[in-house]
C-alpha cells in the first residue's frame, strides 16, 4: 500500500475570512455549516506502482458547524484524463482507504455522495489561482498580501492541523460558484500552497 505524491493545492470555503475550522477542526464555522472545495494538482506521484503525475482531484465537503462532530458529506471529482487504473487508485486514496491524511479524515465522513470524472482546470498567475471543474465549480482566489508589506509576500498560516499541510497561504475568493453533488455555496475564505507532499 505504498504511495507518495507532491503537488499544489487551492481551497475555498463558505466561512468568512478567516475560516475558524482552519485554525482547529473543533472550532465552530462562521455559519451552521462549513462547505469547502479542495483542489489538488498532482505534480509527481505514484500509488502502488501506478503513475499519477499530472492528474487533478477536487473534493467537495459539507460538514456540521463543528467539523469534529462528523457526519460529513463528501463528493469527489477526478481528472477526466485519468486512465481507469489512475481513476481507481485516486478514488481509493481520496476516499481514505489507503491511509494518509484522507484516511485520518475518513471516520468523520458520514456519506459519500459520489466520485465522478470531470475536466479539471487549474491556473496560477502570481497571487491569483483559478479553478474550473466541469459545469459544477468555478472560482478564483487571491493570496492576501498584508497592508504595508512591500515585499509582496502573502501572509501564511503555520502550525495548524490541515489535511494538506501545516503551512498554508491565506487567500480570499474573488469569484465563486460551487454547485456539486447537491452542495451549493459561495466561497469566501481560501487557502493555497505551491507545494505539498504526502506519502504512506
Amino acid at each position: 500500500m505504498a504511495w507518495s505524491l507532491t503537488g499544489s493545492y487551492v481551497e475555498t470555503c463558505s466561512c468568512e475570512l478567516m475560516c475558524p475550522c482552519s485554525l482547529s477542526f473543533d472550532h465552530g464555522a462562521t455559519y451552521d455549516f462549513c462547505r469547502a472545495t479542495l483542489v489538488f494538482s498532482i505534480r509527481t506521484g505514484e500509488i502502488e506502482g501506478t503513475d499519477i503525475a499530472g492528474r487533478r482531484v477536487a473534493a467537495v465537503i459539507d460538514t456540521p458547524k463543528v467539523m469534529t462532530d462528523g457526519n460529513w458529506r463528501l463528493g469527489v471529482f477526478i481528472d477526466d484524463q485519468s486512465t481507469d487504473e489512475q481513476f481507481d487508485k485516486l478514488t481509493q486514496l481520496f476516499g481514505g482507504q489507503l491511509g494518509g491524511p484522507m484516511g485520518a479524515l475518513a471516520p468523520l465522513v458520514g456519506e459519500v455522495l459520489g466520485v465522478e470524472r470531470a475536466a479539471i482546470e487549474v491556473s496560477d498567475d502570481g497571487l491569483r489561482h483559478s479553478v474550473r471543474v466541469g459545469d459544477a465549480i468555478d472560482f478564483e482566489i487571491e493570496d492576501i498580501v498584508p497592508w504595508g508589506v512591500e515585499s509582496g509576500t502573502p501572509v501564511r498560516f503555520a502550525g495548524g492541523f490541515h489535511p494538506v499541510a501545516s503551512d498554508l497561504t491565506m487567500a480570499e475568493a474573488r469569484r465563486s460558484r460551487i454547485n456539486a453533488f447537491g452542495i451549493e455555496y459561495e466561497g469566501r475564505s481560501s487557502l493555497s500552497t505551491s507545494e505539498f507532499a504526502w506519502s504512506a
